[in-house]
């Protein structure tokens, strides 16, 4: 044991004193390459996730809420309305609740200009909501995402607020099933729903990059309930937002308890997520694992050849070491010990480049994808893995080299030969 404690100790020595002599371009170019190579394998694969995770923000932040309560598939809405929202509003941990009324229908732009009762003309199917406008915007703040006009108010009558994929120019073509109108702010245009028609006005346009939104057409409530004959009250959703640290499960869970599962279904924002955001995820993960491992073989192979340069120009005073009874050991771990060198500086530095440059500033300034405003996703944990497969694999390229010159014969070494 003592044996090996001096082997390392000379060997350490040995590193020290070849990093401390070595050219400082050389250094900093290793040096360069690690902290590209953590940023590539840490970066990359962040913002492949990042823009599948900032779609799952969009979904929980502008549309379900924390927690959402929606109508069984086989009923028309949300039975005993009133009494689910009582256990809501007494129910510890909710910050605020949306009420909202949904039945599908379709839109029509050019209904008047129509000379043959069968044609179609420009019809969008879509689907009519009606909402409580400031419980809506406590709730999703979806009057942020405007981009034309203004949002509805409690007062307003015959005035709606469309998703921008309802407009033909917000789309770059029409798919089948996919269809859209003309129409601008201030234009009247044809709502229907079964039997009942109504002609409003477009007050605004939002694009929540949320296709449930941004398929959609939101009145007042009064209005729509008085449109489509309900009653009773019993709305079709209500999307419910939590105070900070509170468990969206837990919540999910006590409702449950409390009776509200036997009128609706209560979801988390994940548990009523499509299933497509997850499998997209796991994709841009693979993906991103995928070019990181391409990072990290240039990184080993750039490391491989320059202490392999390195150790050949110093083949001479290798041999020399080993003639005077260095152990050959001992030289191979000051090879190991430079690489791990580069590694953690390298390494150090990235993670002060993602923690306190790009996380904060993707967080305060999103990239604006067409379907999310993706974010940089850098969980400690994975990026801890990440950097300990970094330096594992920089310190065999690093060892290989040297272990290869060391072995050589001493003579030969020593002569050049």
């Amino acid at each position: 044991m003592s044996k090996l404690k001096i082997v390392i100790g000379i060997g350490f020595f040995l590193a020290w004193r070849s990093i401390k002599h070595s050219s400082l371009w050389s250094t900093l170019l290793i040096i360069s390459v690690m902290v590209l190579t953590f940023l590539n394998i840490v970066v990359v694969s962040g913002i492949l996730v990042g823009l599948i995770e900032g779609s799952v923000s969009g979904w929980r932040g502008k549309f379900t809420g924390d927690v959402i309560v929606s109508s069984f598939t086989e009923k028309q809405y949300i039975e005993n309305t009133q009494k689910v929202l009582s256990v809501i509003e007494n129910t510890p941990g909710i910050d605020h609740y949306s009420t909202r009324y949904a039945e599908g229908g379709t839109i029509e732009s050019n209904w008047k200009q129509k000379t043959d009762p069968t044609d179609k003309g420009e019809t969008a199917g879509v689907t009519l909501v009606g909402i409580v406008p400031e419980d809506e915007l406590s709730v999703t703040g979806i009057d942020n995402d405007l981009i034309e006009g203004s949002f509805i108010t409690n007062n307003d009558f015959d005035k709606v607020v469309l998703g921008y994929l309802t407009l033909k120019r917000y789309l770059p073509f029409e798919a089948a099933g996919f269809t859209a109108i003309n129409a601008q702010i201030g234009d009247k245009i044809l709502v229907r729903t079964g039997d009942i028609s109504r002609e409003v006005y477009v007050k605004g346009v939002i694009k929540t990059k949320v296709d449930e939104n941004d398929r959609r057409v939101f009145f007042p409530a009064a209005q729509l309930r008085q449109m489509i004959g309900r009653d009773d009250f019993n709305v079709d959703e209500v999307a419910i937002k939590l105070k900070e640290g509170v468990s969206p499960e837990e919540v999910r869970d006590r409702l449950v308890a409390l009776g509200v599962g036997e009128f609706g279904k209560v979801e988390t924002y994940e548990d009523a997520q499509p299933k497509f955001l997850e499998d997209i995820k796991k994709t841009f993960a693979l993906l991103g694992n995928v070019i990181s491992s391409i990072g990290l073989a240039v990184a080993s192979i750039t490391v491989f050849i320059v202490i392999f340069i390195n150790a050949l120009t110093r083949r001479k005073f290798i041999g020399i070491l080993k003639g005077i009874g260095i152990d050959r050991r001992a030289i191979e771990i000051s090879y190991i010990f430079q690489s791990f060198f580069y590694a953690v500086i390298g390494s150090l530095i990235g993670l002060f480049v993602v923690y306190a440059l790009l996380v904060p500033y993707f967080d305060a300034n999103p990239i604006n994808f067409p379907f999310s405003d993706g974010i940089l996703v850098a969980t400690l944990s994975g990026t801890m893995i990440r950097l300990a497969i970094l330096i594992v694999i920089t310190i065999i390229a690093g060892y290989i080299p040297a272990r290869l010159i060391v072995r050589q014969n001493t003579l030969d070494s020593i002569l050049g030969r």
